[in-house]
């Protein structure tokens, strides 16, 4: 489990690439000892949102660890300032306004669910981030953070169904491989 003290290095890191990234000067740059700390080299699974007056802005990562969270942290922002598809890249201009989410998560595991009833009572909201696969290769993931907006499971699931590019209902029937993680999440205070 990271400290908060690390969760606050990881979101000083992430402000400091997006700042380098789009030619800006780092308002607080880090030192090497600050980011020594060995739990911070774990390999674990990544996400950075970017989030713009409570609106996504763009939100990228992998869902296993394949590489250490600092590297997940710096590739992980710049990515989805720039390169997410489904907004425009941020601009310098933006930085400021833009406010830095990071969620570490741990190891995916198999939900084994006999229907969509047992599913629904399996899911923890607020707790469990949930990764949907079909047998066609269509799959997508919700970090825990997404209860906040969508807090009834079956509504949860219809979304995500949407999102791997399913029909909302298709998780009733039990053609999905379904897993659930947890995060350890840091955002940034508000300015």
């Amino acid at each position: 489990m990271l400290t908060k003290e690390n969760g606050q290095i990881l979101l000083r890191l992430a402000r400091q690439t997006l700042e380098e990234q789009l030619g800006r000067q780092p308002t607080e740059p880090l030192s090497d000892t600050e980011l020594a700390d060995p739990e911070l080299r774990q390999h674990r699974g990544v996400f950075v949102t970017l989030n713009e007056n409570g609106r996504l802005r763009g939100c990228v990562g992998s869902l296993l660890g394949v590489e250490p969270i600092l590297d997940g942290v710096r590739r992980h922002v710049i990515n989805a300032a720039l390169h997410d598809q489904r907004f425009a890249m941020v601009s310098g201009d933006e930085v400021d306004t833009l406010q830095i989410d990071i969620s570490i998560l741990s190891p995916p595991k198999n939900l084994d669910y006999a229907d969509s009833d047992d599913l629904i009572l399996q899911l923890r909201p607020h707790v469990d981030g949930v990764i949907l696969r079909a047998e066609s290769g269509h799959e997508a993931t919700f970090l825990p953070q997404v209860w906040d907006q969508l807090p009834v499971a079956e509504m949860f699931l219809d979304h995500l169904c949407l999102k791997a590019g399913l029909v909302g209902g298709y998780w009733r029937t039990g053609n999905l491989t379904v897993q659930t993680y947890q995060v350890e999440h840091f955002t940034e205070a508000k300015t």
